[in-house]
C-alpha cells in the first residue's frame, strides 16, 4: 500500500483504540450516512474478518454507528453512538459473517426508511484510510476523502463526455473517475472524483441530462 503521507501512517485525530477499526469504520459509516443523505431509520452492519472477530472490543460497533450519526472521527459522543441512535430512533442491528472476503476489515450496511434503501460495502485499509468498494451492487472505488459526485445514468452513448464536459466548463479537475454497469444498454455508475466542491447549481445542470436519472453530491 502507498503511503500519501505520514498521517496516513500514523493516523487521523480519532476517539478509541484503533484507527483502522474505529476511525476507519466511523468513515465508512459517515459515508454510508451522506449516500443515504439523511438518518435511516434501520441500519444493518454485517460485519466479516477482524471487524467480526473484535468489534465490541476495539468500538467498530460505536464507530459506524457514530458514523450514521454523522459524527467526525473525533467526536466525543462516539462511545455513547448506540444509545444515542436509539433516542433517535434508529434501530441498529449488527450481524456477524464467517464469509471470507477479500479484506478483513470489511462491513457491509444496510440502510431503510420509509423512502428507500441502500447498500455500501466498505473496508479499512489502515490509518484510518477506508474504501467504499460496492454501492447497490454496482462495484466502485470511493475513498470519502475528496468531494465527488456519483451520477446514476442509463448506459447510453455521449452521457459520460456530457458530464465531463459540463466539469470542464467549470474549470473542475478530475482526480480519479470510473463507471461501472449491471448490463450493457442499462443502468450504469458514474463515480468522480474532484479537486475542488462542486455547487448545487453544477450539480443541477447535471441532473437535466439526457439519461441521467441521479446525482450524489459528497463533500469532504
Amino acid at each position: 500500500m502507498k503511503y500519501r503521507s505520514a498521517f496516513d501512517i500514523i493516523g487521523p485525530v480519532m476517539i478509541g483504540p484503533s484507527s483502522s477499526h474505529t476511525a476507519g469504520a466511523a468513515r465508512i459509516g459517515r459515508v454510508a450516512r451522506t449516500l443515504f443523505n439523511r438518518l435511516p431509520k434501520k441500519a444493518v452492519i454485517s460485519l466479516y474478518g477482524s471487524f467480526a472477530k473484535t468489534y465490541k472490543g476495539h468500538g467498530t460497533d460505536v464507530a459506524i454507528v457514530g458514523g450514521l450519526l454523522d459524527f467526525d472521527t473525533f467526536d466525543e459522543r462516539i462511545p455513547t453512538s448506540l444509545q444515542l441512535a436509539e433516542e433517535a430512533g434508529m434501530e441498529v442491528v449488527f450481524q456477524v459473517e464467517d464469509t471470507v472476503t477479500e479484506h478483513p476489515n470489511t462491513v457491509r450496511i444496510n440502510l431503510y426508511d420509509d423512502q428507500s434503501d441502500l447498500e455500501v460495502v466498505g473496508i479499512s485499509i489502515g490509518g484510518g484510510t477506508i474504501e467504499i468498494t460496492e454501492l447497490n451492487s454496482f462495484e466502485l472505488k470511493l475513498s470519502g476523502e475528496h468531494p465527488a459526485i456519483l451520477v446514476v445514468h442509463n448506459d447510453q452513448f455521449g452521457v459520460i463526455s456530457a458530464v465531463t464536459q459540463i466539469l470542464a466548463n467549470h474549470e473542475i479537475n478530475i482526480g480519479h473517475m470510473e463507471v461501472s454497469r449491471k448490463e450493457k444498454g442499462k443502468m450504469a455508475l458514474m463515480v468522480i472524483e474532484v479537486d475542488q466542491k462542486i455547487d448545487q447549481e453544477i450539480m443541477k445542470e447535471i441532473e437535466k441530462l439526457p439519461n441521467v436519472t441521479q446525482t450524489i453530491r459528497m463533500v469532504d
